[in-house]
């Protein structure tokens, strides 16, 4: 059984713990501010019958996928046999540097050493480590438990060995990895996020669509199709003759409007206010974290119909 050393213990953290035990990985969980690691202990306690619920812990029962996750007493304790590594500490470079610096000093030589950092480009928390051949970004959708893809990111001198451990590591676990074959600002989800997210503030700036109107092309459009299939398949079926036909009779579309979408709105600026305003009035602000909670849920449902339809219709 592969031992996992959870380092930070947050919103992060703790979610990866329950992918990683319910893969049947054992899970120590260490962070260094006080009662942390044993409050992702608490909020898993909570989460596992509710995947059990769905038909998302393989079949295993609550209490089997909770025996495996330990709080471990200090960060050496925690690395102590562990084969990987996943850090989750603050979003700050300094910060990544100093942790890194420490679990390369304590854990074992052939202990892989991944973050989730969604920002920070592997090679510049990595670069002075003696150890830093076995140092990658695995950067997960939270919560991984739910969205199974999740970004591989080699720095420069990752050694390919460590990578494809790695790979081999989170399928086992149930997630579908995105290989990086070289590290890049923004990943590959971020960019297509932030791509989308662009087009979709100048929109509202610009006064052509309304946020829902927005946020009705996604849910009740596009996002249909992308929650089993990528663009590229899509653009794939969309054409009689397949992907090449489909560039042939539609590229021209594209190549006319992308211009016109170079231009960037600050999200901070005017529009902010508009997003900020409509957004309250469909969800006011003391009731976010309920509408998370049904955000979960509607995500287990989901997770559990793909999971159904992959095996009666095929993936």
């Amino acid at each position: 059984m592969a031992i996992v050393a959870i380092v930070g213990a947050g919103l992060i953290g703790r979610a990866w713990a329950i992918t990683f035990a319910r893969g049947g990985c054992e899970i120590r969980l260490y962070d260094g501010i006080a009662g942390v690691a044993q409050q992702a202990l608490d909020f898993a306690a909570e989460a596992l019958p509710a995947l059990a619920d769905e038909g998302l812990l393989d079949g295993q029962m609550p209490e089997q996928v909770a025996a495996r996750l330990h709080v471990a007493p200090s960060l050496a304790a925690a690395l102590d046999g562990a084969t990987h590594v996943q850090e989750n500490t603050p979003e700050e470079l300094e910060s990544k540097k100093r942790i890194f610096a420490e679990l390369d000093r304590l854990a074992a030589p052939e202990t892989v050493l991944a973050s989730s950092t969604s920002a920070i480009l592997p090679s510049l928390f990595t670069e002075s480590l003696a150890g830093r051949s076995r140092c990658l970004v695995v950067h997960p959708i939270n919560p991984p438990y739910l969205v199974p893809a999740a970004e591989i990111v080699p720095a420069p001198w990752t050694d390919p060995d460590v990578v494809e451990r790695t790979r081999a590591l989170i399928v086992d676990c149930g997630q579908s990895p995105i290989v990086m074959k070289r590290e890049l600002d923004g990943f590959v989800m971020n960019r297509m996020q932030g791509a989308l997210l662009e087009e979709a503030f100048r929109l509202v700036a610009d006064g052509y669509a309304s946020i829902e109107d927005v946020d009705i092309g996604i849910r009740e459009g596009l996002a249909l199709r992308w929650s089993f299939m990528g663009p590229f398949e899509t653009i794939d079926l969309n054409a009689p003759g397949g992907l090449g036909d489909y560039v042939q009779r539609y590229q021209q579309i594209y190549a006319r409007l992308f211009p016109s979408m170079q231009r960037r709105v600050d999200w901070a600026g005017e529009v902010l206010e508009i997003v900020e305003r409509d957004r309250r009035v469909r969800l006011p602000a003391d009731q976010l974290q309920e509408r998370q909670k049904w955000r979960d849920r509607r995500l287990m449902a989901l997770a559990a119909h793909k999971r159904r339809a992959a095996r009666d219709i095929g993936s």
